[in-house]
């Protein structure tokens, strides 16, 4: 079935705003994979859920060229954004399969110049396992990546195994932190102190860092006070269509008090 889908443009993109934490302003949109399933027996079809489909994906070995088709996606559609004057990065999920790939780094220039988008407006997130396979083949294909104009981030930062030794050698603009640490940081203080030394840790590397699953008003001020430069969440947006986010991107004007109300 997900052979199919990926055959028959079952796939699609939904986007998930971030938020400078300073500003308000709306800097960025993560590119999230959505599947709907057409199905005769019910009305129109469902949603089959990324948490079910994407390690099938794995197993399978199609995640590769479903990224593919993510990233050209991405790219097609933030180039469109771009030109009606919205220039907010796409950042994209590249997994460790398709990190692996050896003609990633061909693949990603052949992207940007059929999309014609501007690279420092895309960003690959890579997860910090898939990093550290090969250390010096993931420091130089990194350094490949970097010279092609793109942002590169840590994924699921604080999860991983990275060594701190080799952090400073990766051409890393951001990090991102985990969600599961800052759903829990208001009442676990092991997770709380994990937050504040991950964004200590890029402030000291000179690295953004944004912090995923922000679902509370209470989140964004504890991030805020401790020096966080991004956010993403559920106490913005749950991830929207394209049309949805232009919406937005067109009504909103930065006052974060503006998402009190929910949109």
């Amino acid at each position: 079935d997900l052979r199919t889908a990926l055959e028959q443009n079952q796939l699609t993109l939904y986007f998930q705003p971030q938020l400078d934490l300073r500003s308000g302003r709306i800097i960025g949109a993560e590119a999230l994979i959505r599947w709907f399933k057409p199905d005769s027996s019910k009305e129109g079809g469902k949603f089959i859920s990324p948490a079910e489909f994407i390690p099938v994906a794995e197993q399978s070995g199609l995640i590769v060229p479903i990224g593919e088709w993510v990233m050209r996606q991405a790219c097609a559609t933030a180039k469109k954004w771009h030109d009606a004057g919205q220039e907010i990065r796409i950042a994209i999920n590249v997994s460790g399969e398709q990190f692996q790939q050896s003609d990633l780094v061909e693949f990603t220039r052949s992207v940007l110049e059929e999309s014609r988008i501007n690279p420092h407006l895309v960003e690959l997130e890579v997860t910090e396992s898939a990093f550290m396979e090969d250390i010096q083949q993931t420091i130089q294909k990194l350094k490949q990546l970097h010279s092609l104009g793109v942002e590169l981030a840590i994924d699921d930062f604080g999860t991983g195994y990275s060594s701190l030794s080799y952090l400073r050698q990766f051409p890393i603009d951001r990090l991102k932190i985990d969600q599961s640490f800052i759903r829990n940081a208001l009442n676990n203080s092991d997770d709380a102190a994990i937050a504040k030394t991950i964004i200590g840790l890029g402030r000291s590397l000179n690295l953004k860092v944004i912090a995923e699953g922000v679902e509370t008003e209470q989140h964004e001020v504890f991030l805020l006070a401790e020096g966080c430069d991004e956010v993403q969440g559920y106490r913005y947006s749950r991830p929207i269509p394209a049309e949805k986010l232009e919406t937005l991107l067109a009504s909103y004007t930065g006052d974060l008090s503006f998402f009190n109300t929910k949109i």
